[in-house]
């Protein structure tokens, strides 16, 4: 494996990670809203990744193929989370059922922000893995001199 794919594959992370981040971002804005444009509370969502093959040459693509192929990861879907709503007694909400009752979000603030580090220290960790690939290849050049 080559520099130029360690990049790439740490890039993956770096991407998928973000996208992950801007879903966390989007369940704690709407951790109070009650009322989406279906006329339910905001349902939770949260990301599913899934590993690719990274690209390469024919002969790579067929090396891989018999032996453990490197990979990458990429964002398959942004899914809703299932589960019950928060159930309140406020009669005085306009979001309020017959019986008083109103529905908040399934985003539990604390779990979403448990997440969000993970998700961050798991995009520090592919930069890291970036900067140390360029290092590499800086290093590799100075020998050539």
């Amino acid at each position: 494996m080559d520099l130029i794919q360690c990049i790439d594959i740490a890039a993956s992370g770096m991407k998928a990670q973000r996208a992950r981040l801007n879903v966390i971002s989007m369940n704690l804005a709407n951790a109070n809203t009650t009322r989406t444009e279906d006329g339910t509370p905001y349902r939770r969502k949260t990301v599913i990744f899934e590993t690719i093959p990274v690209s390469g040459s024919f002969e790579d693509q067929l090396r891989g193929s018999l032996d453990n192929q490197v990979q990458a990861v990429r964002v398959q879907g942004i899914v809703p989370v299932s589960g019950d709503f928060k159930r309140v007694y406020d009669p005085s909400h306009p979001d309020a059922d017959e019986n008083g009752y109103l529905y908040l979000p399934n985003v539990n603030l604390v779990q979403e922000m448990v997440q969000m580090l993970n998700a961050n220290r798991s995009y520090e960790a592919n930069v890291a893995a970036v900067k140390t690939a360029r290092e590499m290849a800086l290093r590799a050049l100075e020998i050539s001199k």
